[in-house]
């Protein structure tokens, strides 16, 4: 026996399927990328986080990554409580190994700037024709007759103790030739280009760890802090995502970002995982995501129609 038909059972079943969230299409933001964990504003994938970092932190394999024009550097922890990443650079020289590198910059509208506690020393610099030891006429006064050179002069000590690392010591390099930076933030252009500074390599570190003669202990690597705006004040929303079990991200739809609340079920909202506002699953389906529910509702149109 056949059934009867009725067109309203077509249409409905068509829309009703159509309709349907697909828990494939949701984007899912991890609460950790490896061993470190991942908070606002720092996301694991495209859609998680603050849109502002993603471009310069990211997820890559289980290693988080921070990127700028100079290359990419391994984040080795984050002090979310002070703001703080730190990184290390492979090409950086320490007290266990020393290596030519080109230095190292932070791209000038990153949100990002240097701790007050990083030191960096340049290492192998010319001494006759580095600018770093010649008088620098930016830095004068009103007479126009006090001028500084670019090298903390309080940095002997630090270069002496460098230059007893055995990687160091092994080169016979005099210690004339090194130079504790001290612009700040690395000058007005955030960079520190060895080559034109005519140095071979560089050191940095954020902590005598407390052995200040003893550079085997010092904490190297940079030390960066990071802003969410302009007061630095932690975003109501996510705080309020995360109250919830949720995790901080947002929906790009061209030239603006909106927040989105990223829920463990896969649900976006744009409040909290209470479910107090709009929901929807997923940023956005991907194109064969959409050719898959096509081909369901004409199938299902189909046995319909039969």
């Amino acid at each position: 026996m056949k059934l009867p038909h009725h067109p309203s059972t077509t249409i409905f079943s068509f829309i009703f399927i159509l309709l349907l969230p697909s828990s494939i299409s949701s984007q899912t933001c991890q609460r950790s990328c490896g061993k470190l964990p991942l908070k606002f504003p720092f996301g694991s994938d495209l859609g998680c986080g603050d849109p502002r970092f993603h471009q310069y932190v990211s997820c890559s394999q289980g290693n988080l990554m921070f990127t700028m024009h100079t290359g990419s550097y391994p984040v080795t922890n984050i002090d979310y409580t002070n703001k703080v990443m730190y990184i290390s650079d492979p090409s950086m020289s320490t007290c266990s190994c020393t290596q030519p590198s080109k230095g190292f910059a932070l791209d000038w509208d990153a949100p990002f700037s240097f701790q007050d506690d990083n030191i960096f020393a340049l290492l192998d610099c010319s001494t006759s024709s580095s600018p770093i030891f010649q008088l620098n006429t930016l830095y004068t006064d009103k007479n126009n007759n006090s001028k500084v050179s670019l090298c903390d002069n309080e940095g002997t000590s630090i270069c002496s103790f460098l230059y007893s690392c055995r990687a160091i010591s092994t080169i016979n390099l005099p210690i004339s030739t090194c130079c504790v930076y001290t612009p700040v933030d690395l000058g007005p252009a955030f960079d520190m280009d060895l080559q034109k500074l005519q140095c071979s390599s560089y050191s940095g570190f954020y902590s005598f760890n407390e052995r200040q003669s003893d550079p085997n202990s010092w904490k190297y690597g940079i030390a960066l802090k990071y802003k969410f705006s302009v007061n630095n004040e932690y975003p109501s929303s996510c705080a309020n995502c995360e109250r919830s079990t949720g995790i901080c991200g947002y929906y790009s739809g061209g030239a603006y970002s909106s927040f989105l609340c990223n829920c463990p079920n896969g649900i976006n909202t744009t409040n909290d995982c209470y479910f107090g506002a709009n929901y929807n699953y997923g940023s956005r389906l991907s194109s064969w995501q959409i050719g898959t529910w096509l081909f369901y509702c004409l199938a299902c149109l189909l046995i319909s129609v039969w």
